[in-house]
């Protein structure tokens, strides 16, 4: 029984986010659907994480048994046929070795997140980015930031749901870039770890956001680290702004 690792990009405004849920739209759930019109006998797939209700993806993988010995191109096309017409895309499908996991082989994530700062509303990335009417200041965030770096107890960027075991973990970058577009800025949020608690992505952002508008000062991120309490924690903002962007193997699937 061959195991494939797929490719995956979505917008995930229709969905409650990654994994199927009873009597609620779930990406997973979609591809899944897609896949038992090609291979009826189809078990499911696993995915690198899962993302939450309105969070995009640029890349998130996962893998698939079949029955049948796909050709990968061809396995793409298929599923790509059958996803339609929902916002999901097979970008690439690879024939892996059987010990092949997309969640537990994965050594990094990336997440981006946009944000863009002008006062006329968005019209083409409507529902695409985190919008606000205020400028920021790019060099207090990047201050703000750098006390983010390391491992260290994230309780206050962890949501009270969150099942994780422990809050501790290890944070690898936190880039952040201005870029000018029409009438505007957008702050671009490049975040890389092995592995995130739920909602820390959007908790960072959210508090970082408050530094760029003079709300905190960049020192503020650190007394709110320390402080390990999700009261210390900035606004949590909207999950339509977040990407999972990349998933990192030691040996890539897909090249």
């Amino acid at each position: 029984m061959p195991r494939f690792a797929l490719k995956i990009e979505y917008h995930g405004k229709p969905f409650a986010g990654w994994q199927k849920q009873r009597d609620v739209p779930s990406v997973q759930q979609a591809i899944e659907d897609a896949l038992l019109k090609i291979e009826p006998n189809c078990e499911g797939i696993q995915g690198a994480g899962r993302t939450d209700a309105g969070v995009h993806a640029y890349a998130q993988v996962a893998h698939v048994d079949l029955l049948k010995n796909w050709e990968p191109f061809r396995l793409s096309e298929a599923l790509n046929y059958h996803l339609k017409p929902q916002p999901v895309s097979i970008l690439q499908a690879a024939e892996v070795s059987d010990d092949f996991h997309a969640r537990f082989d994965a050594i990094e994530r990336e997440y981006t997140f946009r944000l863009l700062s002008r006062r006329a509303p968005a019209t083409h990335e409507a529902g695409l980015v985190w919008q606000i009417n205020h400028p920021l200041d790019l060099d207090a965030m990047r201050e703000g930031a750098t006390h983010l770096i390391g491992k260290h107890d994230f309780t206050t960027f962890r949501s009270t749901v969150c099942q994780a075991l422990s809050p501790v973990k290890t944070l690898d970058v936190l880039d952040i870039e201005a870029i000018p577009v029409g009438y505007g800025t957008e702050y671009k949020f490049s975040i890389r770890a092995r592995s995130f608690l739920h909602n820390q992505v959007r908790s960072f952002v959210g508090s970082l956001e408050h530094v760029g508008a003079g709300r905190w000062d960049p020192i503020d991120v650190k007394y709110a680290l320390e402080a390990t309490d999700r009261a210390a924690c900035g606004t949590v903002c909207p999950p339509h702004g977040l990407y999972l962007a990349k998933v990192t193997y030691p040996n890539d699937p897909f090249s």
